[in-house]
């Protein structure tokens, strides 16, 4: 079974590019499909400005595309707890520097999942 996972990418994006600080500020979205713990395909997608829905227009958008993991260094309540109500499941991407450590990382079964603490003040509450 294919799942598509998000990450928060600089440009140009790609497995090589630094991964994206801050889920909805970063410049684009770099889709990886993966099948039975191997890429199967890259896809480059722009993030949607933030004024289109304010942070819940990205979820919006990456769960209208298929979305069923993300990989995010930073976000807010906000946006998490929107993710959990569109069924995407987000985990911290910590120290990893590029999109691929980060994909890696999620795909070992080493990057928890996203919680409360991980959180920005961005959406309300100042991280715990």
């Amino acid at each position: 079974m294919n799942t598509l996972i998000a990450i928060p990418s600089a440009q140009p994006g790609g497995l090589e590019a630094p991964l994206g600080a801050h889920f909805g500020h970063c410049e684009l979205y770099t889709l990886v499909a993966v099948e039975n713990g191997k890429v199967k395909d890259v896809n480059v997608v722009p993030n949607v400005p933030h004024q289109q829905g304010g942070c819940m227009a990205p979820v919006n958008y990456l769960a209208q595309k298929g979305v069923k993991k993300l990989i995010a260094g930073g976000m807010g309540l906000r946006p998490l707890m929107g993710f959990k109500q569109v069924g995407i499941d987000v985990y911290f991407g910590g120290q990893a520097q590029t999109v691929g450590e980060a994909l890696n990382a999620v795909l070992e079964g080493k990057l928890p999942q996203f919680s409360q603490e991980h959180t920005c003040g961005g959406g309300g509450n100042p991280p715990i």
